[in-house]
């Protein structure tokens, strides 16, 4: 599952990332309102943690903007205020939950789970392609022979390939989507994880293989 956090105080930012890492969420960090703007209106998440007081944009006029544009994205906001009316003022511009600083972990992590609740219940849980199986709740590839459980990365490349199988997925959009634009890794890890996941479907006895373009990317076909 992919999250967008914005929130301006950096070290608060990198605790919060690494906590839901830790929990095999993908996530993007963002520190202003513009940049969580641009970012929300380029990709695709499946829920939005929203600090209200951010340079450049607030929370809340970022909220209030992508809903008047249609996007039902869950979102959370995260602020230092207690004060009712601010909380009110977050549920009535569109927001699906509130949570002040300082925050519990633990009620950070189950706060996220029922806010993404109802998406995840929505989607199908499990991918299939050939005789492969992804389940998108447990993170398990299986086929008749097996199973494995899958890496966070790896769990999210297979989702990516699984979800547009025959299509051509450039390498470029496989760094952006899973390692983020910031992120400092050489794009060859793109090539390692695509190395884990054939080993795997190979163990798997799978009639499906991920087939390479030279210089361009990747795509997901069944063998002959």
């Amino acid at each position: 599952m992919r999250l967008l956090l914005a929130e301006d105080e950096r070290s608060l930012s990198r605790a919060i990332v690494t906590i839901l890492e830790k929990n095999n969420y993908s996530v993007d960090a963002v520190y202003d309102g513009k940049e969580a703007l641009n970012y929300i209106r380029s990709e695709n998440y499946d829920g939005i943690i929203l600090d209200i007081m951010m340079p450049e944009l607030d929370g809340i006029s970022v909220l209030k903007q992508i809903r008047a544009e249609g996007n039902t994205t869950p979102v959370m906001m995260l602020t230092a205020r207690s004060e009712i009316d601010d909380k009110v003022l977050g549920l009535d511009s569109g927001a699906n939950d509130y949570l002040t600083k300082p925050f519990n972990v633990k009620e950070l992590l189950a706060r996220i789970r029922a806010m993404t609740r109802t998406l995840s219940v929505q989607q199908d849980s499990r991918l299939h392609f050939g005789n492969i199986t992804l389940d998108c709740a447990s993170y398990e590839l299986s086929s008749p022979s097996g199973s494995f459980k899958l890496a966070n990365k790896e769990f999210q490349m297979m989702e990516m390939l699984m979800k547009n199988p025959k299509k051509l997925i450039p390498t470029e959009h496989f760094m952006e989507r899973i390692w983020g634009y910031d992120s400092e890794a050489e794009i060859n890890v793109v090539w390692v994880y695509i190395s884990y996941l054939r080993k795997k479907i190979t163990a798997l006895n799978g009639t499906v293989r991920i087939k390479a373009a030279r210089n361009a990317g990747y795509s997901l076909e069944e063998t002959e």
